[in-house]
């Protein structure tokens, strides 16, 4: 049984994304094993991709969710990671790394917010001479 192709996310949602994470001092975007990421030297900070039948996905394991979804992983900690996680839609925790927040992007997301939470994913992924950029 072959799988259907791949969903990728659309140009819009990875502009947007990018406006935020290319911005950051090292920072690079590159295509991943599905969606797009952004890395800081060989951290990833933040993944946009689409959760799909036919294809594992930590989201529609947890929320039993079927159709095509676009979702952003990134990395978070201390309060910040805590009150994401017990937060609820959109936010959800994958299970394979307890730093690791997922995003469901619709029409209701605020991109401000998402900015924030990628711009926090790379303080979190950053070396200290890096993070310290950001501060001037």
């Amino acid at each position: 049984m072959s799988r259907p192709p791949r969903i990728e996310p659309t140009a819009d949602v990875v502009a947007k994304i990018a406006s935020t994470a290319s911005s950051l001092p090292d920072a690079y975007e590159e295509d991943a094993w599905t969606g797009v990421r952004w890395r800081v030297r060989k951290k990833t900070f933040a993944h946009v991709l689409v959760a799909q039948e036919g294809y594992t996905s930590a989201y529609r394991d947890m929320t039993g969710v079927t159709e095509p979804t676009t979702v952003l992983t990134f990395r978070s900690s201390g309060d910040e990671l805590l009150a994401l996680v017990h937060a609820g839609p959109p936010f959800y925790q994958p299970p394979w790394s307890p730093t690791v927040v997922g995003m469901v992007l619709d029409g209701d997301t605020d991109w401000e917010e998402v900015a924030e939470l990628v711009t926090e994913s790379y303080r979190f992924c950053a070396p200290k001479k890096l993070r310290h950029r950001l501060d001037r």
